[in-house]
């Protein structure tokens, strides 16, 4: 009875209290114009074929397009209205703005090193041909001196991350869509706390939506009263608003400047298995020790400051700065970034690059799978030409409605010969491709619309690094324990459950 009525006297009860208030006056002044002002009904008719002719013409991927077409053409008014104030609020414009100025502002301390795409080309011209593109329009170098582990769950990756914490003597840059108060936060919460005593510069920021639920009110303050240097991105605010589509969806760890964390695990004893909430866990996360953790320590500084505009030193974070020994080098790695301001999709453009490329097989496991039509006739046509394409997605899903617009895509998938499979123990949260024994990616950028183009989000690009046959071992073993999508599968879906999912997808550009 206490969390209740705890609840009920909580800042997020009245986040959603004002929302649904919001959405309820807006819904009963739609539909009492309409019903008593037939003229006003008639001009947002025609105002919604206007905005329907807008969105043809944008740049813009067509399945977004379609699922903002539908609900707009069958409720003229409220689809017309709601699109109206997404696309001009101007909130949204201001954080676009300053979005745009803090990447620009940090482009000169992201130039690639011309040996290291040397040495790249000669190597394979077409991952050369990759970092160029990086390097033009999302600013990205490529390194060498740099080493990769690579971790199948995420309590081992929570493990090696408190070893390595207790190293630091500097700084610890910290940002994560989820942080939830449970074992894992407070033994890493602890250390923070004894580093932050001692000087050392510790940072933590979280996004507002993805952490709404999971701390209490105001726990950035209780953070900052620690020592700890704390901000919330984007903090969830009780406003119909498109800005709070845009979420800092990544997942970073930096310490010291040379040692980096990348990968789905966000900060909950969910992430280690301490907790069942969907059955077994299944993440993954990658450390990098050496030049290749500078993407991620810009990475975090321009989200850092993306609001509050500090000025940073960003010299006093390079990774020789506190480690002056040779780093290893393992191949090479490419950290990278995606904005929703930008006009670049380069999360999906990297995952295209490797599908496109792919001579022997691609290796996918994703938690979410909402594909638009470019990338399923690419996995077609990979898998048509005889690459063996095999995707792992979750047995459980964490929600059901997104698993249901998977479901969608299974029939079309296989009948062009991807191998689509179900993680039989549980939840699939690892977001992981890996190809031909020579390129992977792990990081955070989910196959779904949100991930690919709203979130912010970040990721790992490895080339001959020798955690690739980790990363291949660990999908095989995956598959051990998955159950194939095969017809017997599909016959034995029911058809209400057909209509259902299909018309889930439908709308899953916007879910």
């Amino acid at each position: 009875m206490k969390k209740v009525l705890r609840f009920i006297f909580s800042r997020k009860a009245f986040v959603f209290v004002a929302l649904f208030i919001q959405l309820s006056a807006l819904l009963i002044t739609i539909l009492e114009l309409s019903e008593n002002y037939v003229w006003v009904y008639a001009l947002f008719t025609f105002l919604s074929l206007i905005i329907v002719y807008v969105i043809l013409n944008k740049k813009t991927n067509p399945a977004y397009k379609l699922a903002w077409i539908v609900p707009i053409m069958s409720m003229p008014i409220f689809g017309g209205i709601i699109y109206i104030m997404y696309s001009t609020e101007t909130t949204k414009k201001l954080f676009q703005k300053l979005t745009k100025k803090r990447l620009k502002d940090t482009e000169e301390y992201l130039i690639q090193d011309e040996k290291v795409i040397c040495e790249v080309e000669k190597e394979d011209v077409y991952v050369a041909n990759l970092v160029k593109y990086m390097n033009n329009k999302g600013v990205f170098p490529i390194y060498q001196n740099t080493s990769v582990e690579y971790f199948s769950l995420g309590e081992k990756m929570f493990e090696r991350m408190k070893e390595e914490l207790l190293k630091a003597e500097h700084f610890i840059f910290m940002e994560y869509f989820i942080v939830q108060e449970g074992k894992i936060w407070s033994e890493i919460l602890d250390i923070l706390k004894h580093k932050a005593s001692n000087g050392v510069d510790v940072r933590l920021l979280y996004d507002g939506m993805g952490s709404q639920i999971h701390l209490p009110d105001g726990y950035h303050k209780y953070i900052n009263s620690l020592g700890i240097k704390c901000r919330i991105f984007n903090a969830f605010r009780p406003f119909l608003s498109s800005v709070q589509n845009n979420r800092d969806h990544r997942k970073i760890m930096v310490i010291d400047g040379h040692t980096a964390f990348n990968g789905g695990v966000n900060i909950a004893d969910e992430y280690a298995n301490i907790i069942n909430r969907f059955g077994h866990w299944k993440d993954t996360a990658v450390m990098l020790k050496g030049d290749g953790a500078w993407s991620f320590t810009i990475m975090f500084l321009q989200m850092w400051n993306i609001l509050p505009g500090d000025d940073e030193n960003y010299e006093i974070y390079r990774p020789h700065r506190y480690y002056p020994e040779k780093f290893k080098t393992d191949g090479f790695v490419m950290p990278y970034g995606d904005v929703p301001t930008d006009g670049e999709n380069i999360g999906e453009l990297v995952y295209y690059d490797i599908i496109n490329k792919a001579r022997k097989y691609i290796y996918i496991t994703t938690p979410y799978l909402i594909l638009d039509n470019e990338m399923i006739t690419a996995l077609g046509f990979a898998a048509k030409s005889g690459v063996d394409v095999r995707i792992i997605v979750p047995g459980i899903p964490d929600k059901k409605y997104v698993y249901k617009i998977a479901q969608a895509y299974y029939k079309e998938l296989v009948e062009t010969g991807v191998k689509v499979y179900e993680y039989i123990p549980g939840f699939v949260h690892a977001k992981n491709f890996v190809s031909d024994d020579e390129k992977a990616v792990v990081g955070t950028i989910n196959l779904d619309y949100r991930s690919l183009y709203l979130h912010f989000e970040c990721a790992t690009f490895m080339y001959k690094t020798s955690c690739i046959d980790d990363i291949k071992q660990d999908f095989l073993d995956m598959l051990e324990k998955c159950r194939v999508i095969d017809d017997e599968y599909l016959k034995n879906i029911k058809l209400h459950k057909k209509i259902e999912n299909g018309i889930l997808r439908t709308l899953g550009p916007l879910l």
